[in-house]
């Protein structure tokens, strides 16, 4: 990986930032995609010179486009890309309106697609992507339907992908679980999180999760070690998707 160039959407916060810190720590060049300008400064900033940050919304084919040619650019070469932004708008199903619900799939699932169409052919073999989706693609709250239909859609366009793109290109999915971002925010909104007992003690591994499990999981799949795998869905969620909860 090290001197190849990563491209990571929504990579300015939160699991994006871990994630382009864990590839910029791997010794890769990041091309950072995000739409908070602020946000996206601060990182480029913060991970140095091999750092570098296009401000827009994933949700603009014309931007992912030019994005995937500035990475290609990058070092020896575009290898890895990670799709990880995200909304939620969270309304009884009777209540969502059309547009919230085309601006939920437009954000979370099209850019998906969009940087398998336009970065994917850039790609130096061999290279790897990850979907960032959720744990609500296999388990659901209330009123959340389009933000589990898009991350249920992301799960199904990794496997589509890794068929369609292989060999040339491994795609993952991870599905992360409760993990706390809020010390990895822009510095106006970073905040120390705030977690009860009971809170790390519903999982069965003990603790709520953070941002660096995450990055660690998406360093392993973008990384040669992880190379015959491909099309997978891989939860990091303390393991309480499996958790049988009574009430």
């Amino acid at each position: 990986m090290k001197d190849y160039a990563a491209l990571v959407t929504a990579g300015a916060q939160g699991i994006g930032l871990a994630c382009s810190t864990a590839l910029i720590d791997a010794g890769m060049h990041v091309l950072i995609v995000d739409s908070d300008g602020k946000a996206g400064r601060e990182a480029a900033k913060a991970l140095g010179e091999r750092a570098h940050f296009i401000k827009g919304s994933v949700a603009d084919e014309q931007l992912i486009a030019e994005a995937a040619k500035a990475a290609a650019q990058l070092g020896r070469g575009l290898r890895s890309i990670v799709s990880n932004a995200g909304i939620m708008v969270r309304k009884p199903v009777a209540k969502l309106t059309l547009a919230q619900w085309n601006q939920v799939l437009a954000t979370n699932l099209t850019p998906a697609f969009l940087l398998a169409k336009y970065a994917a052919p850039l790609i130096r073999e061999p290279g790897a992507m990850v979907l960032i989706a959720s744990s609500r693609a296999v388990q659901s709250e209330a009123d959340t339907e389009s933000y589990s239909a898009s991350k249920g859609g992301l799960v199904a366009l990794a496997h589509a992908l890794s068929v369609s793109l292989g060999p040339k290109l491994r795609v993952n999915c991870v599905s992360p679980g409760w993990i706390e971002t809020s010390e990895w925010q822009r510095s106006d909104r970073r905040k120390l999180p705030k977690l009860s007992k009971a809170d790390h003690a519903q999982h069965p591994a003990g603790r709520v999760g953070t941002p660096e499990d995450v990055a660690a999981m998406v360093k392993f799949l973008l990384s040669d070690a992880a190379g015959f795998i491909t099309g997978g869905h891989y939860l990091v969620d303390g393991g309480m998707t499996h958790k049988m909860i009574y009430v």
